[in-house]
């Protein structure tokens, strides 16, 4: 008897295809080297398992909100949420969504602009949703304990989440639909670095207002006792669709509530729906070759220029440093790839010094404000030169190796002297001015010199730490999920150092301080500096 014969599987639908496709992209990289299946995460809570815990614990501190009404526990959840769900999205949105390497596969496949958008959405989301759902996980069960809550908290936070998430992707999204439809391709590419590090700003901003207005007020936060201006921030939308199902249930909640509903859809429509066509006109203009025009000039480049004369000149003396400088500033200022991921990857660093800084003025901060903001400027050369070790041309990185080079202590040198000049001390001289407009006194800057001794320690951290070559490892969207813990985790030191400092003050041993943590950062900085030198090139896999 013969056997039946084989029927052919059925084709999966191209929409599943495709986020099978990125969301393997997503799990594993763009690249081979160094892969190994057996080893390679298989979900998004393996790939991102330390993330996960360290926003699983920091949303415990929503536990001291458990005896105010559901309106301010809901203020505080959805307003970090909202800050760290935006800084993700925000930082990570420019690399999925316009990609060189996949034009060339998929732009001449019958794959539609709104199925492809939607693929890399769905992805977005779903790590979004990942991130929202360990920050709220205790907060879930704990609401519906709390002195004002029930059972009806969990399901309804549930969906506010879930719809915070999106309006945070729905958001970024639809600037850059925007930007892409109204402007042409010549100024495009600047354009949507400078959307992408105002809207990383206004996320972060927006979710960082509402709960520190909760930690400062001495009694309780009612949806009907709040300011008009709160209903502007999205937050309080989400926080009022909780109190209006599983809390007071007053009128203000429930316009609140509608608004965020409201907003929600029509973002999303405008997004993934009205404006589809211009995401594919978008990324065909950007991934087209044109040739540059030729501009005939007898002068040198100003960078060049600029490293021969003094002081650079001095600071520059090994021609391998010389020529990382050289070559990470050019990355630093024109490359759009290295722009859309370090600019929004440093931005909130543009934000909570502000934040510290007017929260402080009128009053007596004891000099916390400028502290902090000297301590969150040495971070800045710790997140950029973690970022820049990231480029879609890493594989040109391979050249390093066969210099006569025995490791990459030199190439790094160059690369942090660079962001130490282009990115920290504009910062820096930034945040100086901003507190001596506030303070009105020049002495007061004496409290950001915590943060400037520990600036070499900082900057020398990714190098020797983790091995950050410039430009040397491909682009992997996992590592931009990550920042928000390094975020957390820069947040919480910066925090320390200050507090040490305003503490020091007032023990009447400031300097004493001072003088201690020069010694302690000039003997680790020597380590790590020697050890570095010692560092030699390890195989290629």
């Amino acid at each position: 008897m013969n056997a039946p014969p084989l029927l052919p599987e059925p084709v999966p639908p191209l929409e599943k295809t495709l986020r099978r496709l990125f969301l393997m992209l997503f799990l594993r990289g763009r690249s081979a080297r160094g892969l190994k299946k057996s080893l390679a995460p298989q979900s998004i809570g393996r790939k991102l398992a330390l993330t996960l815990i360290f926003y699983t614990l920091f949303g415990c501190m929503a536990l001291g909100f458990l005896k105010q009404p559901i309106f301010a526990l809901a203020v505080y959840l959805h307003g970090m949420t909202f800050a760290f769900l935006g800084m993700f999205v925000a930082a990570s949105a420019g690399e999925i969504l316009f990609n060189k390497e996949e034009a060339d596969i998929l732009m001449h496949r019958p794959v539609g602009p709104r199925m492809l958008l939607w693929a890399k959405i769905r992805v977005l989301v779903e790590v979004s949703l990942w991130l929202a759902g360990a920050m709220n996980l205790v907060a879930l069960v704990a609401g519906a304990f709390s002195a004002h809550g029930d059972w009806r908290f969990p399901p309804v936070h549930a969906v506010s989440t879930v719809l915070e998430a999106l309006f945070c992707t729905g958001s970024v999204v639809l600037l850059y639909q925007l930007c892409l439809r109204w402007f042409g391709r010549e100024r495009l590419e600047g354009l949507m670095t400078t959307a992408q590090v105002l809207m990383t700003i206004v996320l972060v901003m927006s979710g960082q207002i509402l709960p520190r207005i909760v930690f400062q007020l001495s009694g309780v936060l009612d949806a009907s006792a709040a300011a008009w201006w709160m209903g502007l921030l999205p937050p309080a939308w989400f926080a009022g669709f909780d109190d209006a199902l599983a809390g007071s249930g007053t009128g203000r909640s429930w316009l609140l509530a509608g608004l965020g509903v409201a907003v929600t859809t029509l973002v999303l429509w405008l997004a993934f729906g009205r404006l589809a066509q211009s995401y594919e006109a978008g990324l065909q203009s950007l991934n087209e070759t044109v040739s540059p025009r030729v501009k005939v000039s007898g002068r040198r480049r100003w960078l060049s220029t600029l490293v021969e004369l003094p002081p650079l000149s001095w600071w520059l003396r090994d021609p391998v440093s010389r020529s990382s400088f050289l070559l990470t500033a050019a990355y630093i200022l024109r490359d759009r790839d290295v722009k859309l991921r370090l600019y929004p990857g440093i931005a909130p660093m543009l934000v909570f010094p502000f934040i510290f800084l007017f929260q402080g003025h009128g009053r007596s901060d004891g000099g916390f404000g400028l502290a902090m903001s000297g301590a969150y400027a040495g971070l800045i050369p710790l997140l950029a030169l973690n970022l820049l070790q990231y480029s879609q041309q890493w594989q040109a990185a391979d050249v390093f190796r066969v210099a006569p080079m025995g490791g990459p202590a030199a190439i790094c040198h160059g690369a942090r002297r660079a962001v130490l000049l282009f990115l920290t001390l504009p910062m820096l001289l930034v945040f100086a001015g901003v507190g001596l407009a506030i303070r009105h006194d020049l002495s007061q800057l004496m409290w950001m010199l915590p943060g400037l001794v520990a600036l070499p320690v900082y900057a020398m951290i990714p190098s020797r730490l983790s091995g950050a070559v410039p430009l040397s490892i491909p682009t992997e969207e996992a590592k931009s999920a990550g920042r928000g813990l390094w975020m957390m985790v820069a947040m919480f030191s910066s925090m320390g150092l200050a507090g040490l400092a305003v503490w020091a003050h007032y023990e009447g041993a400031f300097w004493q301080f001072m003088a201690g943590e020069v010694m302690v950062a000039v003997a680790v900085y020597v380590w790590m500096r020697r050890s570095l030198d010692k560092v030699r090139w390890q195989a290629i896999d």
